[in-house]
């Protein structure tokens, strides 16, 4: 057993890209913890997946954009449930303090 911290943050990366770290991964489930140091969505692009997701903000800022316009400004302990195919983008995302997201993707029911 190897017992890891979702605070803790390494040197894996730099702020000038987000890190995805794959925490959990089953044939149906993948858990994730991403961290943000300002990054959004490119203007223009979207996120439309094949699975829902389940995120939760734990530390920083953001907000998210969803298609056709809707936008919901997220604080530490935030989450939400994102449907299979709900359109959506980040829309900002603050860099201090860095964002660290907990995204669970699968067939989830909400």
């Amino acid at each position: 057993m190897k017992k890891e911290n979702l605070f803790h943050i390494s040197g894996n990366g730099t702020r000038e890209s987000e890190v995805f770290e794959t925490l959990l991964k089953t044939g149906d489930l993948l858990v994730e913890r991403i961290i943000s140091h300002g990054q959004a969505t490119a203007t223009g692009e979207w996120y439309d997946q094949d699975q829902d997701e389940w995120v939760v903000l734990l530390t920083g800022k953001a907000s998210i954009r969803f298609s056709p316009g809707e936008i919901i400004e997220l604080l530490p302990g935030d989450y939400l449930f994102i449907p299979a195919h709900q359109r959506h983008r980040v829309e900002s995302a603050s860099a201090d303090p860095e964002c660290i997201w907990l995204a669970i993707h699968g067939k989830l029911k909400n």
